[in-house]
């Protein structure tokens, strides 16, 4: 069911309801700070253009009440439908949810196609998946947004189509509506891609209890859409994951090893950037990157501190979150957030913003993912967090073990090395309780000690 590129138009007016009304409301309630109505337009206009659409003009407008045919008043309907007459644009973007009810009014009132914040969404989901959960994911999720806008989509629904001669029973039954004939097509669909998802699932499972059996710790990246997520990957994987200043630039997860300080090994996974105001529906399509974070022994939170509204952007994101019952509240949280773009800031901001992170109770992590800057405190940081159960151990090795050694500074993080004048070696290290086992036998097989 999805659009094919070609079939989309390309003349686009964005428009970014703003219902006054509901905003009131929260504020009067204490609800966490939103998004203001510049930020929103410039999302908006920033997923439009992420299908490449030729934006011809966008605009707030504001909504005391929302009109159960329209979504707007009469006078607003008439006047945008000034404006994209205007324009000879071919495609309205409402960056809001509208029924299907409303978009085929909004289309015969407007004699243009409308897409809502969820179809824009999904466009952007259909072009970036690449693995066949994704694709799979993404599929799925235009099967059922399309399921319930068939009366909206095709005008021939109406008409009704008896059975065919002979009983060809594929045609229908006598007198049965094309559009039910529609949806039990899609329904056979919608049934044939959640058993394929099913075997996917399966194998996913059988390569993550693969990785269970190593044992590397997971670490999860999540974080705003655009706030710097992948370029961090990139930064300390050595990957190439696409990096592009645009929503949505990496859809699927990746995952990479990483070596830290400790000689600890994670897994390090890429997860797609989260955003406001996502549709429930659209869960499902995220479904391969969140079970890692399920899965995550460590939560990287990445911010783009340099944005004006990155507090809003970070109770998005912990909503999502709470939504899959991981909870970022709590003092023992298994996550760290990173505030990232420093390098945006100027010098005197970016003082304060790592003045403020060191006042947190959980302090923050500053760094640039683009230059570089902070990317080893991170990783001390990680290895911290991760290496709450490390011991630290003083040996005395003769010359002769250079082969252990080598072990020590490929598996633990040596803290100091000395060598005596009789060639012995004093070193003291820091392991992670997994190989801490493997060391003690080591070192009991060569009958050494440890001070």
């Amino acid at each position: 069911m999805q659009l094919k590129r070609a079939e989309i138009p390309s003349r686009a007016v964005v428009v970014v309801p703003i219902l006054t009304r509901t905003e009131r409301a929260q504020q009067s309630a204490g609800s966490p700070p939103g998004h203001s109505p510049e930020e929103r337009l410039a999302e908006a206009v920033g997923l439009a253009e992420a299908i490449n659409l030729d934006i011809l003009d966008a605009r707030t407008v504001s909504i005391a009440s929302p009109k159960p045919g329209t979504l707007f008043g009469t006078g607003k309907v008439e006047e945008l439908g000034e404006l994209i007459g205007a324009q000879k644009a071919e495609l309205a973007i409402i960056d809001h949810a509208v029924s299907p009810v409303q978009q085929r009014n909004l289309e015969e009132a407007w004699n243009c196609k409308v897409l809502d914040r969820t179809g824009l969404i999904l466009e952007i989901f259909g072009e970036r998946a690449r693995t066949r959960e994704g694709r799979l994911q993404v599929e799925l999720a235009h099967l059922n947004y399309q399921k319930g806008r068939l009366v909206r989509a095709w005008t021939h629904l109406e008409r009704q189509r008896g059975g065919g001669g002979g009983g060809a029973s594929f045609v229908g039954g006598p007198g049965e509506a094309q559009i039910e004939l529609d949806r039990r097509m899609i329904q056979t669909r919608i049934d044939g891609i959640r058993k394929e998802l099913t075997q996917v699932v399966k194998t996913r499972e059988l390569h993550r209890a693969g990785r269970r059996k190593v044992p590397y710790p997971i670490v999860a990246i999540v974080g705003y859409t655009n706030a710097g997520k992948s370029t961090l990957f990139n930064r300390v994987t050595g990957a190439e994951v696409l990096a592009e200043d645009q929503v949505f630039a990496t859809l699927d997860p990746t995952m990479r090893e990483v070596k830290l300080p400790s000689g600890r090994r994670i897994i390090l996974s890429d997860t797609v950037g989260f955003i406001s105001n996502l549709p429930t529906m659209l869960v499902a399509a995220f479904r391969a990157t969140l079970e890692e974070v399920v899965e995550a022994d460590l939560i990287l939170h990445v911010r783009d501190i340099s944005h004006p509204e990155t507090d809003a952007q970070r109770n998005d994101v912990e909503q999502v979150l709470a939504g899959l019952d991981i909870d970022m509240t709590p003092a023992d949280r298994a996550a760290i957030e990173v505030w990232n773009k420093i390098d945006r800031l100027s010098p005197v901001t970016r003082q304060e913003a790592i003045a403020a992170a060191n006042f947190e109770d959980h302090a923050p992590v500053c760094v640039s993912a683009l230059t570089g800057d902070g990317i080893d405190d991170l990783l001390t940081a990680i290895d911290e967090r991760l290496g709450v159960d490390d011991t630290y151990l003083t040996l005395v090795l003769p010359g002769k073990e250079g082969k252990l050694l080598a072990w020590l500074h490929e598996n633990a993080e040596v803290l100091d090395r000395a060598t005596d004048d009789e060639g012995n070696t004093r070193v003291q290290v820091r392991i992670a309780a997994e190989k801490r086992g493997r060391l003690l036998a080591q070192l009991q097989s060569h009958e050494l000690r440890v001070e």
